[in-house]
This record gives C-alpha cells, sequence and structure tokens, in this order.
C-alpha cells in the first residue's frame, strides 16, 4: 500500500522540533516511513478499534518512542486522517487493477462496489469515512481522498449535467455509498452467543408496543444488504438525477 506524503503534515505543535535522524527512528522492522506508520496504525485499528490507537502505541508497535512519529504524522489526528488515506488509496490500487469502464454509469458502480468492499475490509477504520469530512475542510483532505472527489465529478458531468445538477447528483451518490456502508456496520447484535435469534439481537429490552415496527424490521436489519443493494439504490439514484442519460 503506497501512502502518499501529506504536504499539510510538519512539524508537531507547540514549537517542538522534529526528531532528526537517529537510532530512534529506526523501528523493529527498519528505518521508519510515512507508509511504514500508516500501515501499522491501520493494522493496530483493524486489530483492536479505533480506541486503541494514539501514538503512543503505534509507536510501540513500530519499536520505537512515539516522538519518532512525528515526523510523518504530527499527532492523533494526523494519524486519523492517514487512516482515511489509507482507505481511499487502497480503493484507487482495487479501481487501477482492473480497465477503466467506458461508460460513466458503469464506473460509477464500479468505484461504489470498490469502496463498499474496502470499507468492509477495514469495519474499524470505515466511520472515519464520515467523521474526519466532517472535522477536515476539503482543501485540507488527503489527496487520494480529493482525486476520488473529483473522479466522481468528471464522471457525473460526462453523463450531460450541468454543474448545478452535477453537485447534486456528487452529494447524493456519495451520501449513498457512505450511508449504505455505515448501515451495513452499523451494530446489531446485542448477545452474540445468544443462538435464539430474538434474545441474539436483544429484542425483549425493546417494548413491544412502543416500537412494534422496529421488532419486526429488527432481524432483517441485522443482515447486511450486500453489494446488490447498493446497486439497485444507486440505479435508482441516477435514473431520477440522470434521466435519459
Amino acid at each position: 500500500m503506497a501512502i502518499e506524503k501529506d504536504p499539510a503534515a510538519g512539524p508537531p505543535a507547540s514549537g517542538r522540533r522534529a526528531p532528526g535522524r537517529r537510532a530512534g527512528d529506526h523501528g523493529r522492522y527498519g528505518r521508519l516511513s510515512r507508509e511504514r506508520v500508516l500501515a501499522t496504525a491501520l493494522e493496530l485499528v483493524d486489530r483492536e478499534g479505533l480506541s486503541a490507537l494514539s501514538m503512543r502505541r503505534t509507536g510501540a508497535e513500530l519499536g520505537v518512542e512515539a516522538m519518532a512519529l512525528y515526523r510523518y504524522a504530527a499527532g492523533k489526528d494526523a494519524l486519523l486522517d492517514g487512516l482515511v488515506e489509507a482507505l481511499y488509496t487502497e480503493l484507487e490500487e482495487q479501481l487501477a487493477a482492473s480497465e477503466e469502464a467506458p461508460e460513466w454509469r458503469a464506473e460509477l458502480h464500479r468505484i461504489a462496489a470498490a469502496t463498499y468492499g474496502v470499507a468492509l475490509a477495514h469495519p474499524q477504520v470505515a466511520p472515519l469515512l464520515a467523521t474526519r469530512m466532517l472535522a477536515v475542510p476539503l482543501a485540507r483532505r488527503p489527496l487520494p481522498v480529493l482525486r476520488d472527489h473529483e473522479r466522481i465529478l468528471a464522471l457525473l458531468a460526462r453523463a450531460g449535467l450541468d454543474e448545478d445538477a452535477t453537485v447534486t447528483a456528487f452529494r447524493a451518490v456519495t451520501g449513498w455509498v457512505l450511508g449504505y456502508i455505515l448501515g451495513d456496520l452499523r451494530a446489531m447484535v446485542d448477545n452474540p452467543d445468544e443462538p435464539e435469534p430474538a434474545f441474539r439481537l436483544g429484542l425483549h429490552r425493546m417494548p413491544a408496543r412502543e416500537l412494534p415496527s422496529l421488532r419486526a424490521a429488527a432481524p432483517t436489519l441485522a443482515r447486511h444488504g450486500g453489494p446488490e443493494g447498493l446497486a439497485a439504490g444507486l440505479d435508482a439514484l441516477l435514473d431520477r438525477l440522470a434521466p435519459g442519460a
């Protein structure tokens, strides 16, 4: 996984100078690099969840002190943005692995399916695709994220939409894909060791008279919608946003 250098990453805050090349820059597996730091952070979160991520813990995984990481990430927020960068870089690699679909709608479907696959491969990191976009201004997002935005906007423009319609469609398409992913990843199981479906989902905890529709739908909601549901919803959006295109 080739992680691009973040042009916004500089020395750590509070005036501390980034550590120079020294023994501390050599981790358990050789000299540090931004790619190695972000890959290690991704492996840590995949294994133990976002609550385990810190500069200290990532340094420990690499066999260095936390201060040695500031050359490559200015702090925990930079690590979080690096995880988003890592997922979008993985997405780019998957999209480059096969020929680009010549038709704009087919290519949007390919992007959506690949995004879904990458997110489900890293379920602990996938929520950052939403939360970091709320915290990071457009121009400061990692370059692979911006290239994804550019790719989708260009495809929608290729469909013959004007600028306003393209932006509306971009918001709808990206919102649908992200919302669908988060819906498939949301926690539903109350007791994973319980074989009885109703008790597994904890339906006995929900008041039957107040929440009848939710109780009835819960078993279906607990199942992944899968790529087929993602594609069906995307087609419904595109049929409405770009009729005849």
